[in-house]
């Protein structure tokens, strides 16, 4: 895979990986950069299909996610990063964590789940292959985020744009590897120190999905944000940006 990444911050320093949600780009990360190049090397990248990152035929797998991942990093020569995911982000997080733990340093899982499969994701899959990505912009905001700042003009234009210019075909596949993963038994063999962020009012995946992943996690630990939805850290950047400071030994 030739995937889209942004390589900023210090040489030397920690390197964190960020890794977008389902429908977003490396720009939902825009708020975390400048607050996390100060003490570490960041890597953005975009998921299959999604930014600049192609969109092979799918259906994909949580494996193929993830190992585009250590694809990059080989590319880059980086043996070992901290990781941040977003829902998707965060899906593919775990799987790193469970199947290469020796690559990842510590782990933070925003406004994700380790149990979201079912037949609709299939039948979102179904819905952009026939009517293309247009047909998620006003379904995706309101559960992207809470009422006053889905109306935003900023964000529904930021957001808007993310959506209809991923890949249609990139898309689906991505919603066919929610449909499929299987991380949830794994759990119990991460040894990441983690981190799970929820949204109060994230209606995709709230609160009691990011309680069950640190049930599952040994000493993973719980914060909740409020008001927040689906992206957490673009709707409370700061507090975002402090709580993944923190967790990954940039401030005190």
């Amino acid at each position: 895979m030739n995937v889209n990444h942004e390589l900023t911050g210090p040489e030397g320093a920690p390197v964190v990986v960020l890794s977008n949600s389902l429908g977003t780009d490396l720009r939902l990360w825009d708020e975390q950069v400048p607050a996390l190049t100060g003490r570490f090397r960041v890597l953005r990248y975009d998921q299959r299909g999604h930014g600049g990152t192609e969109g092979k035929p799918g259906p994909y797998t949580l494996a193929q996610l993830g190992g585009d991942v250590l694809e990059l990093l080989d590319r880059l020569d980086i043996s070992e990063a901290h990781f941040a995911g977003v829902s998707l982000g965060g899906m593919t997080g775990m799987w790193l964590a469970e199947h290469a733990p020796e690559r990842i340093g510590r782990l933070a899982l925003i406004c994700t789940s380790a149990d979201l499969g079912g037949s609709a994701w299939l039948d979102r899959a179904a819905t952009v292959r026939a009517h293309g990505m247009a047909a998620m912009v006003e379904p995706s905001l309101p559960r992207w985020f809470t009422p006053a700042a889905a109306e935003r003009p900023d964000i529904r234009a930021k957001f808007g744009d993310m959506i209809t210019k991923a890949d249609a075909e990139g898309y689906a596949a991505c919603c066919e590897a929610i449909a499929g993963m299987d991380i949830l038994d794994g759990l119990p063999g991460i040894t990441a120190p983690t981190l799970v962020i929820a949204g109060a009012e994230d209606p995709a995946t709230p609160p009691s999905h990011a309680e069950r992943i640190a049930a599952g996690v040994a000493g993973a630990r719980v914060e909740v944000l409020s008001p927040a939805a689906h992206l957490a850290n673009a709707e409370q950047p700061e507090a975002v940006n402090r709580l993944l400071l923190e967790h990954f030994g940039g401030a005190a």
